[in-house]
Formats: structure tokens, C-alpha cells, sequence
């Protein structure tokens, strides 16, 4: 997917309340003598209202550090034990592999996915500070949306589908090259 995919649905699907890129690496998160090897999600501000997550201190992100790639992260719980025990690391600064940056955030703990990982055991940045400085791509690996209270989200997911399909000029018949997936389908899976 592209920046412009995230901003086209944004745009033209009624149902929408929130999109949020999403990109992922591996990183070794450093603190001091102490490291951790866990994943850096890059994405903007609607990541923490589209994955219904709040902030247990700190703040998000602004607009500016999100069009600069500004060197700024939020710590998932899992990291912020790890790398810094008992402290508020609000303030700190953390290597990301060479990337160094500045704890604006940690998130409010989560716990264990349906999947059995760990879902706390993250760090989120702006999308373009992991496109230019860790993943020297633009890509967007998946975009996440959520919907309008009372929107159906079968609608919501056939507006997306139809409008990705136009934009990648697929033919009538043709196949999807790429998948969209309802969380609370998965969820119920399980």
C-alpha cells in the first residue's frame, strides 16, 4: 500500500472513522546498558483511537513530528518494563538500532493477543521517521481502519475493497492483490 491508498480511504469511505498506516521492523531497543529485542510499528496519530488504545502517560503524537519523521516513539508496556523497570521514561532517549529517540508516550497494558503474543511488547513511531531512518522504503505494509459507531463493518470493508480495487485497476473477475480482514471475526474465531 501507498500513503495516498491511507488518505483515499480516509477521503471516499463514508463509514470511516479512523485509518492508520501500518508498517513493522524488528529493532533492538537500547536504554543505558539494558537492550531489547522487540518490533517498531511506524504509523500516525489515529493508530492509538483505531486499535482502541490509550496512553497510560505521555501524549501522542503531533502533527509537525509526523510530517518531519521527527525522532519520537511510545513505548509499549512490555518495552517500557524491560528497558526501564519501575521509571517514567516520558522524556528519555532510546537507540533504536542506530535511530535514536525521544519517549513521548507509553501505552496502557494490553496483555496477550488471542494469538498468544504480546501485545505490549512494542514501540510506535511515525511512519515516515521508520520509512526514511530504519526501513529505507516508503512502504505501508497494512492499513488499519475502524468504523463509524452503528456502520456496518461488512460495508465499510466492501467501500475499501471496491475503492482499492479501482485504484489498483483490477478487472471485473479479477483477483484481489491484497486481503482485508474484520478483527472482530478473528476475534470471534477464537
Amino acid at each position: 500500500f501507498t500513503m495516498d491508498d491511507v488518505q483515499a480511504i480516509e477521503a471516499e469511505v463514508s463509514g470511516v472513522k479512523a485509518v492508520a498506516p501500518s508498517s513493522n521492523s524488528g529493532t533492538q531497543a537500547i536504554y543505558g546498558n539494558t537492550n531489547w529485542s522487540t518490533s517498531v510499528t511506524g504509523t500516525n496519530d489515529k493508530f492509538l483511537e483505531v486499535r482502541d488504545w490509550a496512553l497510560a502517560s505521555g501524549r501522542n503524537f503531533s502533527d509537525s513530528e509526523l510530517r518531519s519523521g521527527a525522532s519520537v516513539c511510545i513505548l509499549g508496556n512490555t518495552v517500557k518494563n524491560e528497558l526501564f523497570g519501575d521509571q517514567d521514561p516520558v522524556g528519555a532517549s532510546i537507540r533504536l538500532s542506530r535511530l535514536s529517540c525521544q519517549v513521548i508516550g507509553v501505552l496502557t497494558a494490553k496483555g496477550q493477543s488471542g494469538f498468544g503474543q504480546d501485545q505490549d511488547d512494542l514501540i510506535v513511531i511515525p511512519i515516515r521517521t521508520l520509512q526514511r531512518r530504519i526501513a529505507g522504503n516508503s512502504d505501508v505494509n497494512s492499513i488499519l481502519v475502524s468504523a463509524r459507531d452503528r456502520v456496518s463493518t461488512e460495508k465499510v470493508q466492501a467501500d475499501i475493497e471496491r475503492l482499492l480495487r479501482e485504484r489498483r485497476k483490477i478487472r471485473p473477475g479479477g483477483d484481489n492483490d491484497f486481503n482485508i480482514r474484520d478483527l472482530k471475526e478473528v476475534s470471534s474465531t477464537f
